[in-house]
């Protein structure tokens, strides 16, 4: 582990932006070509392009709880983000292991709070299925959202990672 006073993690927001931007780029492709709630077949029998909108979280979670929800998920991703972003501040910068997942949620989450803010929803493009099965639409900042926490999950609980602010108890 490097000496905590050496160069810190934030750099990794490079990741965060680029996050954002290819999350935003893919959006504004998707309103300009896709029709609205009809599949287009990119690969058949398993991945449609699929414009659709949610304006709840994961899974349309609230998405019906009449508008006040938008501004629940922006004040929430705006303090995971602060908290992740205060927490790289705090890693040293080859931590990958800490610093590659927080970059990721951090990007995911700024990448939805500008579709709330903008759209008053969240832009969702992508639609697996098998068969008859199909998983919900989704968007690049949920897939970032996701492999950010899964990174979290591995490296930090499962595999005793470390983070720079942690204190040890006992």
């Amino acid at each position: 582990m490097q000496n905590q006073k050496g160069p810190n993690a934030l750099p990794w927001l490079i990741l965060s932006i680029a996050v954002i931007a290819l999350d935003q780029w893919s959006k504004s492709w998707v309103l300009a070509a896709l029709p609205e709630f009809k599949a287009v077949p990119v690969i058949d029998g398993f991945w449609n392009w699929y414009r659709t909108y949610n304006t709840g979280a994961a899974f349309s979670f609230l998405s019906d709880a009449g508008g006040w929800q938008k501004y629940l998920f922006t004040v929430l991703a705006f303090g995971i983000s602060g908290a992740l972003g205060y927490w790289l501040a705090r890693t040293p910068r080859g931590d990958w292991r800490v610093a590659l997942p927080y970059a990721l949620v951090i990007g995911g989450a700024l990448g939805n709070v500008i579709d709330r803010l903008v759209h008053g929803k969240v832009i969702d493009f992508i639609q697996w299925y098998w068969r008859d099965h199909f998983w919900p639409a989704f968007n690049i900042a949920d897939s970032a959202i996701v492999a950010g926490a899964i990174g979290i999950a591995l490296f930090g609980l499962l595999g005793g990672g470390r983070r720079a602010d942690a204190g040890r108890r006992g």
